[in-house]
């Protein structure tokens, strides 16, 4: 893959930065011209899938009164031209009736496009992570190109242009609840960490009917894995310490109210008839400061 500028500073760094001319004028940034509203052709790389109305309702006034102040980015295609960046603003012209719009015609290849429109979305905290993580996974199949060079041309962390791609290994029920905004990127990051996609759809459905926060689910996950940690120990111990087996079921219920209570691993072990220890298990400073305080109280 080519080395080319990177996008960070939005479609600028594709258009220049030249000021708008007169009609028809070839400047740095293309050609200006006024085109009317049928011959513009929708973009196939748009990675925006659905759009707000009431967002796309006040544009429409704004431009019914003010015109529209940017030009939308379009390149030649036959007869007609094939809209690059402004799906927002056309839509909103169509909407307020106008019959022809501004545009700023561009000499681009399929793979400018297709960058052209993710750099314009990428910035918009309103755009789905799913739709995010679809868009730049389309392009990496389509052009070959690896995360760190997509990452590099989109002035991003490689980091984080990988997480957002590894959405997209979530059952689909999950993605479908980011998408819908039922649940956050936060809470899709906790699922994500969870081994059995089962337990992630069950954990999603719980997030969703309970309304719970990320906080929330990053506690049950964290009790759940305590209880499942405990029953193993629990087995371990059963098949090596005679006594362990013969714990009363007061016991078993004391061990689980204390794991729910410090929301980590607590063992109850039985030595003898009455002899034994309380293992609370921790794995991180923070979590130990936490537990000391806990205590405390």
């Amino acid at each position: 893959m080519d080395v080319k500028p990177r996008l960070g500073r939005g479609l600028s760094s594709l258009l220049g930065d030249a000021p708008a001319g007169t009609d028809g004028a070839q400047e740095p940034g293309g050609q200006r011209a006024t085109v009317r509203l049928e011959q513009i052709l929708a973009n196939p790389y748009q990675a925006r899938k659905v759009f707000d109305e009431d967002e796309i309702n006040h544009l429409s006034e704004s431009i019914r009164n003010h015109g529209i102040l940017q030009p939308l980015v379009v390149r030649a295609s036959g007869e007609s031209f094939q809209l690059i960046a402004g799906e927002r603003r056309l839509r909103a012209a169509t909407a307020a009736g106008l019959a022809e719009v501004p545009v700023t015609i561009v000499n681009f290849d399929d793979q400018q496009v297709f960058e052209a429109s993710l750099v314009e979305n990428i910035q918009r905290t309103d755009l789905n992570p799913i739709e995010k993580a679809q868009g730049f996974k389309d392009y990496l199949d389509r052009f070959g190109a690896t995360q760190e060079q997509l990452a590099t041309r989109l002035g991003m962390e490689r980091s984080t242009l990988t997480n957002l791609v590894n959405l997209l290994q979530l059952p689909l029920e999950v993605q479908e609840a980011l998408r819908l905004n039922q649940i956050s990127l936060g809470h899709a990051k906790l699922l994500k960490g969870i081994s059995s996609q089962k337990r992630q759809v069950e954990l999603c459905k719980e997030v969703v009917m309970k309304g719970l926060s990320v906080k929330a689910l990053e506690l049950t996950i964290k009790q759940q894995k305590s209880a499942a940690d405990a029953k193993a120990t629990q087995k371990e111990l059963e098949e090596v310490s005679p006594v362990a087996s013969h714990r009363t079921a007061h016991v078993q219920s004391l061990e689980t109210e204390l794991r729910q209570r410090l929301a980590t691993r607590v063992e109850i072990r039985i030595s003898d008839k009455d002899k034994g220890s309380i293992m609370i298990s921790f794995d991180t400073n923070d979590e130990f400061e936490r537990l000391v305080e806990s205590l405390r109280k």
